[in-house]
């Protein structure tokens, strides 16, 4: 090992001990063991990943990027992490395998590291969904010349059915999720500002974690909280705009617990809504009951998909429909992660297993200007067993509980 102030081009370095991961060590095997099974059927001596959900999956370290790349280097036989200098030894400490650490001394010092890694390696499988242009000509030109080979497929599918362990840790977020929406429900009420509201969503939840895993690295958690035009959108962020009477209200809660993500969606009014704006919502509700007894081993994403669109369609509310009914979970948020391959969607034929967990959450947004105008979106998430499916959403939707006169 070069000496660390011979300012080398990447150096390796622990400090301090191992930290508790969010999973077992035996969690970390059977995934790196199903990526090496992927990778000897298709030829593939190492795999260099770069995203930061697949580097989160796979060792248990989840970076901040700040601009600067980071990847794990998987081989038959070693896990290596290669993260930034600015991190120093954070990374070594939250991955189950070992970690090289890259300075800024010298530009492509992070490629330096990963050709040492792959040991000149002529075929490297990659996140074809994630590696840019710019990166994959900067891989030629330091790995000299590889076949790069792409495997995000292949990996989304590893992703897609969960674990035991990742099961629990996605209710522990529901339960979380739940408790955000009951904090955010209370602090509703005519004159509040959504970010007020928000806050104490946000605040709710991360106590919460915070006291379910005392371990974890607390970070990303958060709420988005619209209230009138501003619900036209799912993911709209937060404003300081103040509530009115007859407001349409969308609270979303999203706790973040070791790059997991869970979520809770419920439309609400201040008051009592129109006759037009409860019609819609009950017509919303009914597809949210209707997706979630569709929801079944067997079942395929597009012919759920069908169904619902079948429903609002004769609701003539087909056309006000904003996305697909709902997606997969695991390690994603709003910043990365996406397990496309399970969505409800019309151009999805996935067929539902067991070890998947999807959401339903049907949404139509109805312009400004139109009686009824507003978002309107419920959301719970489902566990698909070989026994059944399981509803780990518990807080309650529709006109009976939010609709909030204070």
């Amino acid at each position: 090992m070069t000496d660390l102030f011979d300012r080398p081009d990447f150096f390796t370095r622990h400090n301090g001990e191992k930290a508790p991961l969010p999973f077992s060590s035996a969690e970390y095997d059977r995934r790196l063991s199903k990526l090496r099974q992927i990778m000897a059927a298709r030829d593939i001596p190492v795999v260099l990943l770069t995203s930061m959900h697949n580097i989160a999956y796979y060792s248990g370290f989840l970076y901040c990027a700040f601009g600067r790349p980071y990847g794990c280097v998987v081989t038959q036989d070693g896990c290596t992490t290669v993260s930034a200098n600015i991190d120093a030894g954070q990374p070594w400490r939250r991955s189950i395998g070992e970690n090289v650490i890259y300075t800024d001394w010298t530009r492509d010092n992070f490629w330096r590291a990963v050709a040492k890694l792959v040991g000149g390696a002529k075929r490297i499988g990659i996140e074809g969904d994630h590696m840019t242009v710019s990166a994959r000509d900067t891989a030629a030109r330091m790995l000299a010349n590889p076949e790069l080979v792409d495997i995000a497929l292949d990996t989304m599918k590893a992703r897609m059915i969960k674990s035991a362990e990742e099961i629990e840790l996605i209710k522990a977020g529901a339960r979380t999720a739940d408790i955000g929406g009951a904090a955010i429900h209370a602090a509703i009420r005519e004159g509040a500002t959504e970010l007020e509201i928000a806050m104490a969503g946000r605040n709710a939840m991360e106590t919460e974690i915070a006291r379910a895993y005392p371990d974890a690295e607390y970070r990303d958690t958060w709420v988005w909280f619209q209230s009138g035009l501003n619900t036209d959108g799912a993911h709209n962020p937060v404003t300081n705009r103040h509530l009115q009477k007859g407001d349409i209200l969308s609270l979303n809660a999203f706790p973040m617990i070791s790059g997991y993500y869970t979520a809770l969606e419920r439309t609400l009014f201040v008051g009592q809504p129109d006759a037009e704006s409860l019609r819609l919502w009950n017509a919303n509700v009914a597809v949210h009951e209707l997706g979630l007894s569709l929801i079944k081993q067997g079942a395929t994403c597009s012919g759920i998909t069908e169904e619902l669109n079948r429903y609002f369609a004769e609701e003539g509310l087909l056309q006000y429909r904003s996305f697909g009914y709902g997606h997969s979970f695991g390690v994603l948020s709003h910043y990365y992660g996406r397990e496309a391959g399970l969505e409800l969607r019309e151009d999805i034929d996935t067929v539902l297993e067991p070890g998947m967990v999807v959401s339903m959450e049907p949404m139509i947004w109805i312009p400004e200007g139109t009686p009824g105008a507003g978002g309107y979106r419920e959301h719970d998430i489902l566990v698909i067993s070989d026994d059944g499916v399981e509803n780990i959403t518990k807080f309650p939707y529709g006109p009976e509980h939010n609709i909030i006169d204070r």
